[in-house]
């Protein structure tokens, strides 16, 4: 069992949890994730290490609690425990100094983003982060990025903080700017997101590292639920990834397998009297 020191919400279903596993938090490197059960009898998920406490023995995670699942996690509370913690998985992010980057979060795929843009500034890059969401409640971790970036961004569908419309928007400005155009950008979101944010730059040759999350089981390559297609060759997200050159994932045949359950999900959902909007 592992103990759930505290919890906190940081966004509208949106949990922060911060979780004693001594081993893990000893092992964990910034791009790696864990997958979690809340009991014996739950269904498995696949969290990224947010961060990390070697000392303290905790690791952080940020999960959002739209579904039976990631609920059950998220319910648990300050004292309580999760059954299983397994990790950390995955291959870690590769960080090297490369001088300017850009970091671009979108909704919750920016609890994904901010180890590696954390360990990017502490590599001694200089590190401009956007990120967004519907609208400002759904913009996280804002206090936290601005700590090591030397500026924080942001855009809302609604413009309810900084620039209406969507990250691409903020991104394409600075790409505009050959004062500002980076060595490298790491995207972490919604797949449509982060296939824009290949396009854009795409065209200029800018390194651009994406963080996938597709459909997974148990974490170790053997199901084959997470495969993806990258540079023409199947791969495996769970451990050749999560994190893949963007300009190279086949975004459309992703889409496509991450609603291959989706009717299945809404059958669940309605006969349990869900509400997953």
């Amino acid at each position: 069992m592992y103990k759930v020191v505290s919890t906190e919400v940081i966004a509208p279903s949106v949990h922060r949890l911060v979780v004693e596993a001594p081993r893990v938090a000893a092992a964990r490197r910034p791009g790696q994730f864990v997958i979690v059960r809340s009991s014996a009898d739950a269904e498995r998920i696949p969290l990224t290490i947010a961060d990390a406490d070697a000392d303290a023995g905790t690791i952080t995670l940020i999960v959002q609690a739209i579904g039976r699942g990631t609920r059950e996690i998220a319910e648990v509370p300050s004292g309580g425990a999760l059954r299983d913690v397994a990790g950390p998985l995955g291959e870690p992010t590769e960080i090297r100094r490369v001088g300017r980057v850009v970091c671009v979060g979108g909704g919750v795929g920016t609890a994904v983003l901010f180890p590696l843009a954390k360990a990017l500034a502490e590599a001694g890059n200089e590190v401009t982060t956007i990120i967004g969401g519907r609208s400002e409640p759904f913009v996280i971790l804002r206090r936290e990025l601005a700590a090591f970036s030397k500026a924080v961004l942001t855009a809302t569908e609604d413009g309810s903080l900084g620039v209406k419309g969507f990250v691409t928007a903020v991104l394409a400005e600075i790409l505009a700017d050959p004062a500002r155009v980076p060595a490298a950008v790491y995207a972490v979101g919604p797949l449509p997101m982060m296939a824009a944010v290949a396009e854009q730059t795409r065209p200029m040759g800018i390194r651009t590292i994406v963080s996938l999350n597709p459909i997974m089981i148990d974490g170790t390559g053997m199901c084959g639920g997470c495969r993806v297609t990258v540079g023409g060759q199947t791969k495996f997200a769970c451990v050749d990834g999560p994190e893949f050159d963007g300009h190279q994932v086949d975004f459309r045949e992703l889409a496509n397998r991450q609603g291959t359950y989706a009717e299945h999900e809404c059958r669940l959902s309605n006969a349990r009297g869900e509400n997953r909007s």
